[in-house]
């Protein structure tokens, strides 16, 4: 299992929400790519980077900060937020960004969400799952998206989507624990490589998610706990392996 650090960027800041809320945000650096520096030397292979302006306003905001990441830390990362249409798909790649995640385009757009599958084979197009209950949200978590997740669930897996991250978005920014019903629930509907994200606090929480790799979890995001310091990186890197 695979730990995947957060970077959460409005206006090109580093920061992290409580429950997705714009009003509750706490600024951790204004260089995301010294953050980005941060955790690759801790061992972080990837990183998970949302540009939390293009989510809500439906248009990439903080694709140059992105793009100075890869350039400056030299690490993968994946990124999501404001990729609504092909030529933001374009531009993330040409960005050197290695994994784009679809959210709300994936429900509000389905033919793009088809057309990129086909187009972007193997990983480098994941959709990103957030959930309130049984409630997908969409739009920055602004929005329902009327869509019930276990009928979505089965329906990417249809589409021949290969990975999803499902972001339970009552625990993001909580560190209350990582929903593992829900988790569980989601690994059952179809064969999909999961990453789980929301909640998780410190390293139990890790050793609880590592429990689920046989049923085909690959990797948590952690964001809150590792800026606030109640998880080492290091450490979760290595129990996670």
């Amino acid at each position: 299992m695979i730990i995947i650090p957060a970077i959460d960027l409005i206006e090109g800041k580093v920061v992290r929400l409580e429950q997705g809320d714009y009003k509750k945000v706490k600024v951790y650096s204004d260089y995301p790519a010294d953050i980005a520096k941060q955790w690759r030397d801790k061992g972080a292979k990837l990183l998970h980077v949302v540009d939390l302006d293009g989510a809500r306003t439906g248009e990439l905001k903080n694709l140059k900060s992105a793009e100075k990441i890869v350039r400056e830390a030299g690490i993968k990362i994946e990124l999501g937020g404001g990729i609504r249409d092909s030529n933001s798909m374009k531009r993330v790649f040409d960005a050197g960004i290695s994994i784009a995640v679809l959210g709300t385009s994936v429900l509000k757009d389905r033919e793009f969400a088809t057309s990129s599958l086909k187009e972007y084979s193997g990983y480098k197009i994941v959709f990103g799952i957030d959930t309130k209950g049984k409630d997908v949200l969409v739009e920055g978590w602004f929005e329902s998206s009327g869509f019930d997740v276990n009928d979505l669930i089965k329906d990417f897996a249809l589409m021949g989507l290969k990975r999803i991250i499902y972001t339970d978005i009552t625990r993001d920014g909580m560190m209350s624990g990582p929903n593992l019903k829900g988790i569980k629930n989601i690994l059952s509907l179809a064969e999909l490589e999961v990453i789980a994200s929301g909640g998780v606090s410190d390293i139990d929480d890790v050793k609880r998610l590592k429990e689920l790799e046989k049923d085909g979890l690959i990797g948590a995001i952690i964001g809150k706990a590792l800026y606030e310091g109640k998880i080492k990186l290091d450490e979760a890197i290595k129990e996670a392996k």
